[in-house]
């Protein structure tokens, strides 16, 4: 039997959390280096799956198959196509700097309620999220999916509501109350969404017979499975509907400026560049491949919401006063372009989606990262506490505007190629749809450079004179990432020659051709 790559590439994350978790409470820092090393040996893996990983060969490889709960048709079935494997890459790429950046986030704290912060436990729930995350983009069974889809959610709760942001400008029991309600909002939206989806994968498994993602998807192609056009509708809807949750989509989104704003800036990280990545993928993997014909037909809809969120997110974030919540609202913006550029049908389209998925992980952690560090620098989040900054940090300043100008996918950095695939794919089909998004383009410039302004431009303000500049951690932190921003800006074609034939194979599931352009006759025009 062949080495279960998928399987170790999920298990050396999830057994570092069980042992960064053992170790004894005063070795606190031995526990962080374990965590890291952890999460280094999980990136050479995902190398390792990237490196064996053929573009040309078979829709999904490095399978594994094994029984599981043969009473109910559950099987252990794995397999990667490209999008998977690039998104397991983004995943791996960010959970070292995640930890790096917050090394000091979970440290010992006595508060005015003599509470303590675990840090083994800290790092052990991010290393579970990276284990669930990874395995999600591997699971080809429905089944196997829904479960870790919904047990990623408990790590991320206590990540959220028991460590929080400690730049809070209220009491230490407001802060905690806080805290309490974004989590707890956080779980029972996803909660919601995930028992919508398990009655639509009973539904599945009633109809089909088996949880196998490549099973039913080859008999629906052949024709030895049929779906009623009503049934079939409904349970889209059910996993659609749990998806954008996740993803998050106006106006499912509400959870998210809240969890964000109060969780620590590398748990924020974690929410939105990795962890909601899981809901837009399944929007490919399974809404597409199981049901083509619903998803044809909700498409219109799903466009409309998607603009709603692009415009929306955007000028939420344009009159936010807190940074992280800025960046939240930018973030459902941003997701409404990938959620746009999926349901365009088109191979542009989806091209961008899935690149921007990876690139948005990538600008939204350099971005959010060094804002978390500024944060902790003077203990406020909000705007108006800050003015010249670059003035006695310019390396703080410098990296936090490279990470806001691949916010606003300033061409030359890794955003601007795959918003504007989603723009040309979403155009080629839906002209009007394609004109408003570019709307997002405008407004993103807007929150981002006012931002920048408010904060490092003009007189240095009291508060912020003795603020230190990036520190040799914090460097390793961004540094890294801004690189792999520019390159992936001057050269995607890593990242497009893995995920297009996967979008082939997307586009043929739903049956759809890109449409012919539209080439005028100049002389007939005439």
């Amino acid at each position: 039997m062949s080495f279960p790559l998928l399987t170790a590439t999920a298990a050396v994350p999830a057994v570092g959390a069980v042992l960064t978790a053992a170790v004894p409470a005063a070795r606190r820092t031995g526990a962080k280096w374990l965590a890291l090393l952890v999460s280094l040996a999980t990136l050479v893996l995902a190398a390792v799956v990237w490196a064996r990983f053929e573009p040309g060969g078979d829709r999904y490889q490095l399978t594994e198959n094994h029984a599981w709960i043969k009473d109910f048709g559950v099987r252990y079935e794995l397999g990667v196509d490209g999008i998977g494997v690039a998104l397991i890459g983004l995943t791996a790429l960010l959970i070292p700097f995640i930890l790096l950046a917050g090394w000091h986030d979970a440290d010992p704290l006595e508060t005015s309620s003599k509470r303590w912060r675990p840090t083994q436990g800290f790092f052990a729930l991010i290393l579970m999220v990276e284990a669930m995350v990874i395995l999600s983009f591997e699971a080809t069974d429905v089944f196997l999916f829904y479960i870790l889809f919904e047990a990623m959610l408990i790590p991320m709760y206590f990540l959220i509501g028991g460590f929080g942001d400690r730049a809070h400008t209220g009491s230490d029991e407001n802060a905690a109350a806080q805290r309490s309600y974004a989590a707890v909002k956080f779980l029972l939206y996803n909660l919601v969404g995930g028992l919508i989806m398990l009655a639509a994968v009973i539904g599945l498994y009633v109809v089909a017979g088996n949880f196998s993602l490549t099973e039913i998807t080859e008999a629906r192609a052949n024709g030895s499975l049929e779906m009623a056009t009503s049934t079939e509708r409904w349970l889209f809807l059910g996993f659609f509907f749990a998806f954008a949750v996740k993803a998050p989509l106006w106006p499912l989104h509400t959870w998210l400026p809240n969890a964000m704003g109060e969780a620590t800036a590398p748990v924020a990280v974690l929410i939105t560049a990795v962890v909601d990545k899981v809901g837009t993928f399944a929007m490919l993997r399974f809404c597409l491949g199981l049901f083509p014909e619903a998803s044809k037909w909700a498409t219109p809809a799903i466009v409309v919401l998607a603009l709603i969120s692009i415009v929306y997110g955007a000028l939420l974030a344009v009159g936010q006063r807190d940074i992280k919540r800025l960046v939240a609202y930018a973030s459902i913006s941003h997701f409404g372009f990938i959620i746009l550029g999926i349901f365009a049908m088109t191979s542009q389209g989806q091209s961008g989606a899935t690149l921007y998925m990876v690139n948005h992980g990538i600008s939204t952690a350099a971005l959010m990262l060094v804002a978390g560090f500024l944060i902790s620098r003077r203990g406020s989040r909000l705007i108006a506490d800050y003015g010249g900054v670059q003035k006695v940090a310019p390396v703080l300043a410098g990296t936090f505007l490279i990470g806001g100008l691949a916010t606003l996918s300033l061409p030359g950095l890794a955003p601007f190629v795959s918003e504007f695939l989603v723009l040309v794919g979403t155009y080629a089909r839906y002209p009007v749809a394609g004109v408003i998004a570019t709307t997002g383009i405008v407004l993103a410039a807007l929150y981002t450079l006012v931002l920048y302004q408010r904060t490092m431009t003009g007189p240095v303000k009291e508060e912020v004179r003795a603020l230190p500049d990036l520190r040799a951690r914090e460097l390793a932190v961004v540094v890294p990432l801004i690189a792999v921003l520019i390159f992936l800006g001057v050269f995607p074609k890593p990242l497009t020659d893995v995920v297009n034939p996967a979008v082939q194979y997307t586009m043929s599931d739903v049956q759809q051709k890109d449409p012919q352009p539209q080439i005028q006759n100049v002389e007939a025009a005439k």
